[in-house]
Formats: structure tokens, sequence, C-alpha cells
């Protein structure tokens, strides 16, 4: 158990090499306010004058001190490598093999390092300064000496000294492998203890904290310690352990540590002597050093873990680095192939590794295609933009001076033709979408896989080597974007002759068409029997069956009312009139052309006498009550558009999504690896191409001593396990 405190040292010196502080090693952090005693509370461990002493923050960096025992045999081994004279000895991290023999040497080195950093306006810095020191006097502990707790700033301190002092000694005592040792002094009250307080915040239960009460020569007289000591103020689960400081005076006076331990235990046999052999500077150094011992072997399992886990990550890391390139040719060709692969890869779905935070590559394109360019295309109204006075104005341009007998065809086509052309834009906008996807999958395939770079895979490979080359990543993104850029208007070219292929011709005669239009028809026609049914009783139905003279008419026999004269666009009189099937036949019969030519006759009626009416005066209305011919004229001409409209929006539904794959989607999967070839395959740019970023190297260096540093610790504690001291 004893040996383990040197096997954390080991640890220790072993991430203090790469400056490193990933690994949570077991440690003692001293806490407590400024001038409570702390740093004689250290003195009296080490047994000897080493830290800085004077008035208000003294220690303004942490001081990681640690102790190291060693019997005369390995001291007279060690000074004879190292030079050393003396049975005690120290060494600075930053100072490397210097040996400091001179104590008064060591403290004067730790005020010169810290106003180095922290300089002399009294602030303070979190980077901490490693003191080792060597002596068969100490046990092996290792401490954390921080800053003293304060209030008020002094002198030209910060205004937030006390946060930033605060955030400092968390940061040390928030890791659960740490032993908090809280010093407090006896004649302060224990309740307002702030070493206690913020010790508390992080071990809420109180598993790994320590009390430490000092100057207990100093308390009031008639008072006394004894229910501190005894746990009945603010108990401590690890226990609280008094101790007595050195005066100020007896600082100045020289009195050494050794005299002073002297002078405490006899203080304490005459003070508490039922708790003398409980006190004391040599009781507090044999349970720090037990309960770090008991410490390191709980955590041991945990440590290990941790650093098996991080070596093979720094493995993957310094892999991902890669080598130094000797076959340049090579290299570039199988990065250049890597990266296309994945780039079709991402787009077929069949990447190595997916994405779950959005979607991407080819499921985003599909997206486009189904969700967003369908749900557009299905929101766009047939009649969108198009009023029925604008039919009716088509309807009547369409006829010329001639009054209509009956729906011009031309009106139609035309109207169609401006809601057909409609869709376009929202088709040119897809287009656009998918070749902003396409220009977001060359970012992904990197980027992605630096986010992996901790984890070993071939496929990703390819991308985290870009890394290490810059250039040759920026002109690959150079030249698949080149690709795109060359494939966007090909493809809007493509899309827009889709729209004009619908718009050149309006074919009547389409299938879905002419069954929508018999529809229409058969419900129109159902609509004027319902009419003829709801004629006045006193009109005999006979009667409408007469003929010119009185002569009775067959059905078949009847002369068309006005407005059934040769339908649309004259051809053959059989198919335009009797075939229900056809959009002409929607047309509904003019029982009420002569009311209509009735109420238009009103509309010139004669002015009062005596008054000239110029008609170019008289507005034109926008909007009036339309007739009911006019009414069915309209609503015949919408139902169509309405019913083409929706044939044609099925046709670009599905056929721009086919354009978009064909001409760019699949055009830049097949060509993208032969256009990386083409492009950045030659002798002359392979130099340029395969240079390393300016850091690369030095990353690679610290990745590699890293994982040194990972595989010495590793070993250290195998050594633990093959010693059964585990």
């Amino acid at each position: 158990m004893e040996a383990l405190i040197p096997v954390i040292n080991k640890l220790q010196d072993v991430f203090n090499t790469v400056g490193a502080d990933i690994i949570q090693l077991p440690q003692i952090a001293v806490v407590g306010t400024q001038s409570s005693g702390k740093s004689s509370v250290l003195e009296s461990l080490v047994g000897r004058d080493l830290l800085p002493r004077g008035t208000g923050i003294v220690t303004r960096r942490p001081l990681i001190l640690q102790l190291v025992n060693v019997d005369p045999e390995d001291r007279r081994k060690t000074g004879e490598e190292n030079g050393v004279d003396g049975e005690e000895w120290g060494k600075f991290l930053h100072t490397k093999n210097k040996i400091y023999t001179d104590f008064d040497e060591i403290r004067q080195e730790i005020e010169n390092e810290t106003e180095r950093i922290s300089g002399n306006n009294k602030g303070i810095s979190d980077e901490p300064i490693h003191l080792k020191i060597f002596s068969p006097h100490v046990v092996n502990l290792t401490l954390v000496d921080l800053p003293g707790i304060t209030k008020v700033p002094v002198g030209d301190q910060p205004k937030d000294i006390e946060l930033q002092i605060r955030e400092l000694i968390l940061k040390y005592i928030s890791n659960p492998n740490c032993i908090i040792l809280a010093v407090t002094a006896a004649n302060t009250d224990m309740a307002t203890s702030e070493a206690l307080k913020v010790a508390r915040e992080v071990d809420t239960d109180g598993r790994r904290t320590l009390a430490v009460v000092t100057k207990l020569d100093l308390m009031d007289a008639g008072t006394d310690a004894m229910d501190v000591l005894m746990g009945r103020v603010i108990p401590v689960k690890l226990g609280l352990i008094g101790v007595v400081n050195r005066s100020q005076l007896d600082i100045n006076n020289k009195k050494t540590v050794a005299d002073s331990i002297r002078d405490e235990h006899a203080f304490l046999q005459k003070k508490y002597p039922s708790l003398a052999n409980r006190n004391g500077t040599k009781y507090l150094a044999r349970t720090l050093n037990r309960l770090l011992m008991h410490h390191i072997r709980d955590c041991l399992p945990e440590l290990k873990t941790r650093i098996n886990v991080l070596a093979a990550q720094y493995q993957s890391l310094l892999g991902s680095y890669g080598e130094p390139v000797d076959d340049k040719s090579a290299t570039l060709l199988q990065l250049i192939t890597k990266f296309a692969t994945e780039y079709c890869n991402t787009i077929e779905g069949t990447a190595k590794y997916i994405e779950t935070a959005e979607l991407c590559g080819g499921a985003r394109i599909c997206y486009i295609f189904h969700e967003t360019f369908g749900r557009t295309l299905e929101s766009v109204d047939p009649l969108g933009g198009l009023t029925t006075i604008d039919v009716l104005t088509a309807i009547r341009n369409a006829t010329g001076p001639r009054p209509a007998l009956f729906v011009p065809e031309v009106s139609f086509e035309l109207l169609v033709k401006r809601q057909v052309k409609r869709l376009e834009e929202p088709s040119l906008r897809c287009v656009e979408l998918v070749h902003e996807e396409m220009q977001r999958i060359i970012q992904h395939c990197s980027n992605y896989s630096t986010q992996r770079l901790l984890f070993s895979d071939d496929v990703f490979a390819g991308a985290r080597e870009l890394l290490r080359f810059p250039k040759l990543h920026d002109a690959i993104v150079e030249v698949v974007t080149s690709l795109l850029r060359k494939r966007l208007p090909v493809t809007n070219e493509m899309v827009h002759n889709l729209v004009a292929i619908e718009l050149a011709y309006i074919n009547t005669k389409h299938p879905d068409f002419a069954d929508a239009c018999g529809v229409m028809n058969n419900n129109i026609e159902e609509q004027r029997r319902n009419r003829m049914r709801e004629l006045p009783s006193a009109v005999p139905r006979d009667k409408s069956l007469k003929g010119p003279g009185g002569q009775s008419l067959s059905p078949t026999e009847q002369p068309p009312a006005e407005g059934d004269g040769p339908k649309m666009g004259g051809g053959a009189q059989g198919e335009q009139e009797g075939g229900t099937g056809t959009w002409r036949g929607m047309l509904k019969k003019g029982e009420e052309g002569q009311a209509e030519d009735r109420n238009r006759s009103s509309f010139a009626s004669s002015p009062q006498k005596g008054h000239a009416v110029n008609l170019l005066d008289v507005p034109v209305p926008v909007a009036r009550k339309l007739s009911a011919r006019e009414q069915r004229d309209c609503e015949v001409i919408e139902r169509l558009i309405k019913s083409y409209f929706l044939i044609v929006r099925k046709n670009i539904q599905d056929s721009v999504p086919k354009a978009v794959m064909h001409f760019l989607v699949n055009h830049v999967k097949d060509s993208l690896q032969s256009e990386l070839v083409g492009q950045l395959y030659k002798p002359a740019l392979l130099d340029d191409l395969l240079t390393e970023s300016e850091d690369m190297a030095q990353r690679r260096n610290e990745a590699a001593d890293m994982l040194k540093a990972l595989q010495r610790a590793s070993q250290v504690i195998a050594e633990i396990r093959e010693t059964h001291l585990w």
C-alpha cells in the first residue's frame, strides 16, 4: 500500500512531461482563507522553510508539491547520480534537471516563477508550479497549495479577485479524485469557515474532506477547541485535526520546523492531553498518507480504464495525421479516389457513418423532390391570379367584333398556357435546391469525418488526410464546384424546355382530359333537364315541341336553340355535337339566349330628349353582375383550365426530378473521379498539392508524445498488478 503514492508520483511525472492534465490524478488540495495557516501546515509536513512569506495574498499560483520519501540507500545512490551532497533536495519542472539543495533558493524560485506569470500586481494565475521534494523526513504525499480565499481586493488587485480565486479553487477540488484539506484558524468561528463552505459545494456528503484547525495556541483566554476537535460543532466524516503553527516572531527568529513540532507536542500534552495522540503535525502527515493511499487504491480501476481509452484515441489521432509521404503520385491518386467514393456514397446513402442530426446527401435530394417540390406544386392554385372578369374578357377578345355564338377555343388555350407557365418558377427552384445540396456534400465529406478523428475508420481516412493537405482540399472543392456550376445551366435549360413542351401543344385529346370533360358534360346536361322541368305550369309542356307553323316535332327534330350553332373549331358536326366525351360537349344549351339579348337591348335605353349621348364617355364597368350565359361560359372555361392544369402539373412533378437526376446528379457522380484526375493528377502540381499545413507536424509530434506518455502510464499501472499492490 505504501508504494501506491510513488506510483501516482510517477504518473504525475509522466503527464508533466507533455504538459497535459487530461488525467485527474489523486492528490490533496489545501483550501483556506488568507492567513489561516495553510503555508505553515505545508511547511510542517515538509519539515523545511520553503514557501514565500508576507502579508496579504502570497500564494498566487497553484503549487503542486510532491513529497518523496527516500531511504538512506536510495538517497546515497540518487545523490551520486545527481551530484547531490545533502540528504534533502528539490526539483522544479520548469527548470528541468536543476537540483536545489538550498531551500532558500527554492523559496526565491517560487517567487520569481510566480511573478513571471502572474506579474507583481498581486494578480493570480491558474498555471501551476510543479515542485518535487526528496527527503527521508517526509511521507509520500502529493499536495496542492491554492491561493487563500479573499473578499476585498487590495492594492491594484482586480475587482473580481474573489471570483477568480473561487473559480481556481473549484477547478481543483471538483476533481473527484482530490482530497480536500480545509484549513480553518481556531480563533475564528467554525460556523463561518469559508474553506468548509467551499468544500461542501463539491463534496456534499463529506467523503473526501478533512478539516485542519490551526493556531490552537492563539485562542482567547478561558476558551479551548475541545468541542471543535471532538466534532461537536461541525462534524466532518474524515475527521478534524488540530495543529500549532509557528508565529511570525518564531519565523523571524529562525525557529526551525523541528523545534516547532516539539513545542507543538508539548502544548497538546498540556492543553489537550486526551486528544494529543490524535492531533499535531505528525499525526496529520500520517493521516494524509493513509487517506491518500486508500483513495489511490479506490481510484486506480477507473484511472486504468481512462488511460487505456485515451491511449486508443490518441493512437487513432496519430494515425489520422499520417506518415510522411513517399510516393506522391500514388498518394494523390488514392486521396482523389477516396474522396470521389465518399462523395458518391453520401448521395447513394451507402456511407459508412450515417448522419443522425439532419438529412444530407441523397436523402435530402429525395426530400427536395417529393416533399419540398411536391408540396410547392400542389400549393399552386390552378386558377390563381385569374378572375372571372379576366376569363370573360379573354372570351370576348377572342371573338373580335362579332357577337359570340359559342365559347371560342382560343380563349381556353390562352388562359391555360398562362396558368401552366406558373409551374416554371418552382421547377427551377427545385434545380437550385438540389445544386446547393450537391455543394454541401463536399463539406459534409470533410467536416463530418473530422468529428470522428478519435475513431479508427478506413473510409474516412481519405477525408481526414485532406486536412493534412489544405491546398489539395481547396483544389478538390474548386474542381467539384466548377463541375456543378457547369451542369447547372444545362439542367435549368432542360427544365425550362419541359415547361415549354407543355406550352407548345395543348392536347385536348388527352385521355384524362377527355374523361374529366365527359363527367362535367353529364353534370351540365343534368342541370339543363332540371331547368326544363321547372318551367312555369301555365306554359303547356308540349308547346315547347312545336315547330314553325305549329307542327309538332320529335325531340330529334328540334331546331337548335340560340347559341347551339356550329361548335368550337368548326370540325365534323357529328363528332362535335353528339359526343359527350369531348370538352366541346360541355357547353350548356342556350335557353337563356333570348332573355340575355333582351337584357342587353335595355343597355341603350333612350336618353332624355334634347340631350346627346357620347358613348366614348361611358365607363366600362370593371365589376358587374354577369348574365346567365356569361356565367355559364366562364364556368366552363374555368373547369377546363383546372382539369388541364392538373394533368400538366402531374407531368411536371414527375419529369422535373427525372431531368435533375439525369442532367445534374447522375452526371456529376459518373464524371466526378475522371474530372478530378484530369484536373489535379499532374506532375507539376504534386509538390504543391501535397504540402502539409504548417501546424500538422507540430500536432503530430504532440500526439506522439501524449501517446508515449499514456503508454508509459499504462505500464506503471501494469507494474502495480504485478507487485500485488492493487
